[in-house]
């Protein structure tokens, strides 16, 4: 990824933005928890017409800033101008009053309504003697003309549950816009998206920014922050750790004031040694795909990345590897012994591990501690008689808090409290504690920040050095390219292709994987 700001197309703003314009400011605002100062002192300005990336690690503090702003959460200290007026915003009614909407990162519409429904839920025209019935024709007609505004070319008599996640999102943004907000917060917003929705939705920012709408934009991807982004500000440990202009931003520049030092970018070993096979697929065929067989290996000490577009079947695979979704036939060798794995327990025996995409429904039981998340796959293995083993339950969440490093008071810390990235290194360090010879990862590093990314890569290199065999599921093509010896290259539920690490590491990398990833390679 290049460093310079490119040419951003549709959402190019030129210099339009009128610095001495404030339309919103944010000064000296503070927020406390009990044993935690969320907010220190922050200071925020956005100006008419500007998309104002709002970056920092997990735990810096933007998602409490952009509660205050939308009015989830009240501010302890501080004051909010929007005009240049002071406001007192105490809640969602006072915040879409002065013009702020908040877009969740999960999105908050009534899936079983209409997209009409959802747009105007609570403020429906009506007619009748004393407005007692809604006026469905106008709500419909007004849907439209705010379904446009965001691009979106759909009946709005849909029901939302048919809708993709993309186009959920366009409807949330239809959404604030029917209530003329001025101030549209975004918070990762491309998190669920495929690349086309992605695309997408910076063309409609574009608009809206040419429209004179004002943008906060709060993302991990930093190559989208390089695209879009005016301006850009940072927090860090719930303060203002700085500022980028348009022509400053670059990936070094923000990823250093995000951490306050420079990351030492991880240096992989290009003569470590394979070992043996140690997973091996022939004419696998799994129940998402039953018309497509699928062969490929892994070796011992091998890490291959999965490459592939949104829906071309690569989670579907590792869950049928974990037995989470069983083979419906083929051959799976693992080692040496020959295994069709039909409930996870016999995956987790033969020596496989899984890191799922949702961590939090799949990874981790997110009201029980650390030591019991980390000890949960070996307590039978523990147990003495029958009963559990408190002191190796200890040693296990001890150990394995120093070795990843992961930042929480202590193994009774429950994990719902902890960053998406501390999260991460739990499920992980759940399986290193049972040793296993192959890991499979599902996004590893989707929704946490650059500096636990730098962690988890050094881990998975960690592991590869010492013999784990890893295949990794990712959807960044920037971590592909950097973090595989070998790339298997899925396309609509087939093997597209293998590419080796002198084409990963090359200057075509990237063009090479998409090429097999949209089936354009044949």
């Amino acid at each position: 990824m290049s460093d310079a700001p490119t040419d951003r197309g549709a959402a190019s703003a030129g210099n339009r933005i009128d610095t001495e314009d404030r339309l919103l400011e944010v000064r000296s605002v503070s927020k406390r928890f009990p044993g935690v100062l969320a907010l220190d002192r922050v200071d925020l300005v956005l100006h008419p017409g500007e998309v104002l990336a709002v970056i920092g690690e997990n735990g810096a503090g933007k998602s409490t800033l952009m509660k205050i702003l939308a009015g989830v959460q009240p501010a302890d200290t501080g004051e909010l101008l929007v005009d240049g007026q002071p406001v007192q915003i105490d809640g969602v009614e006072e915040a879409l009053a002065a013009g702020i909407a908040l877009i969740h990162q999960e999105l908050n519409l009534a899936d079983n309504l209409d997209i009409a429904a959802n747009i105007f839920l609570g403020r429906e025209p009506r007619r009748g003697p004393a407005g007692v019935l809604i006026d469905h024709a106008r709500t419909h007609g007004q849907s439209r003309r705010f379904l446009d505004m965001v691009g979106l070319a759909i009946d709005p008599a849909t029901i939302v549950s048919e809708l993709t996640i993309g186009r959920q999102q366009m409807v949330e943004i239809a959404k604030a816009l029917s209530v003329d907000a001025r101030v549209l917060i975004m918070d990762e917003p491309t998190s669920s998206l495929s690349q086309s929705e992605a695309e997408s939705l910076f063309e409609v920012i574009g608009q809206l920014r040419d429209a004179g709408k004002s943008i906060v934009y709060i993302t991990h991807r930093l190559s989208e922050v390089i695209r879009l982004a005016d301006r850009v500000t940072v927090l860090r440990d719930g303060a203002n750790a700085g500022e980028l202009d348009r022509q400053e931003i670059t990936h070094d520049a923000m990823v250093q004031l995000m951490v306050g030092r420079d990351i030492e970018q991880l240096q992989r070993d290009a003569d470590r040694q394979l070992g043996e096979v140690v997973l091996e697929a022939s004419g696998l065929r799994s129940p998402a795909f039953p018309d497509h067989r699928l062969d490929f290996s892994v070796r011992a000490g091998e890490i291959v990345g999965l490459a592939g577009l949104v829906g071309a079947g690569r989670t579907e695979l590792l869950q049928t590897l974990f037995g989470i979704t069983p083979a419906l036939d083929g051959q799976l060798k693992i080692g040496e012994i020959p295994l069709l794995p039909q409930d996870p327990r016999q995956a987790i025996r033969a020596g496989l591990a899984l890191v799922p995409e949702d961590r939090k429904q799949q990874g981790l039981v997110i009201e029980m501690t650390v030591r019991e998340n980390m000890s949960l796959p070996s307590l039978k293995r523990d147990a003495r008689s029958g009963f559990l083993n408190r002191g190796r339950e200890k040693e296990i969440g001890d150990r394995m808090i120093e070795r990843l490093r992961v930042k929480t008071p202590g193994p009774e810390q429950v994990v719902r409290y902890l960053s998406g990235g501390n999260q991460q290194k739990v499920v992980l360090g759940k399986w290193l504690a049972m040793e296993p010879r192959v890991l499979l990862m599902d996004e590893p590093t989707r929704g946490i920040d650059v500096g636990a990314k730098q962690e988890i890569y050094a881990l998975m290199d960690e592991l590869a050095a010492r013999g784990v065999a890893i295949l990794f599921v990712s959807s960044e093509m920037e971590e592909v390219l950097r973090m595989s010896d070998r790339a298997v290259v899925m396309h609509e539920g087939r093997i597209a292709g293998e590419l080796d690490r002198e084409v990963l590491s090359g200057g075509e990398g990237e063009e090479a994987v998409m090429r097999l990833a949209t089936g354009a390679a044949g």
